[in-house]
């Protein structure tokens, strides 16, 4: 019989340990401040715009040797602009300092000039054009919170006129050949 007795106590004892062990309950949405909030948002879109410039190949072009050097370049150095031109049937085309850009702009006419921007090649404007405004976003608060650097890129180059080294040249292959109606057969 005290057997008996015995086994409520543990029971009620183990009851009473686990709830002690319990955790806490997160703060609510409505108990975090302002302010708190504001530079937890602000650092999301910083990593998001450190993500999408490496990841959507901003780099590649709009800062000096990243492809060369494996794409070990300081985040300093980043968005600059380049010195090589790309070199086709359209002209030549540079990269662009977007440091410089973004600085010409608040953060609603970045949105806005994003949003319906349209480039000469190689730039692809669409890819931009497709990403949310909250993306776009992101790359504006990247860009500016990387501060002011490098110089303006070289002026585009219209078609016939060979620019300074250095400079890819894109040769594009010829157009297919326009397709011939076949013979319809008399019947």
């Amino acid at each position: 019989m005290p057997r008996l007795l015995a086994m409520p106590t543990c029971i009620a004892t183990a009851c009473l340990a686990l709830s002690a062990c319990t955790a806490p309950a997160a703060p609510t949405p409505a108990s975090t401040s302002p302010a708190i909030a504001s530079i937890d948002r602000d650092a999301e879109l910083l990593a998001r715009g450190d993500y999408l410039v490496r990841i959507s190949g901003c780099n590649d072009c709009h800062t000096p040797a990243y492809g060369e050097r494996g794409g070990d370049v300081p985040r300093d150095q980043w968005l600059v602009g380049s010195p090589v031109g790309f070199s086709g049937p359209w002209g030549t085309t540079y990269a662009a300092n977007l440091r410089i850009k973004a600085a010409e702009m608040d953060e609603a006419g970045w949105l806005d000039y994003t949003a319906k921007l349209h480039t000469r090649p190689i730039m692809p404007d669409f890819a931009l054009r497709a990403m949310s405004e909250d993306d776009r976003r992101a790359l504006y608060r990247l860009i500016r919170s990387l501060g002011p650097g490098g110089s303006k890129a070289p002026d585009y180059l219209p078609p016939g006129k060979t620019p300074p080294a250095p400079y890819l040249q894109l040769v594009l292959p010829p157009a297919p050949p326009a397709a011939t109606a076949a013979p319809v057969a008399a019947g």
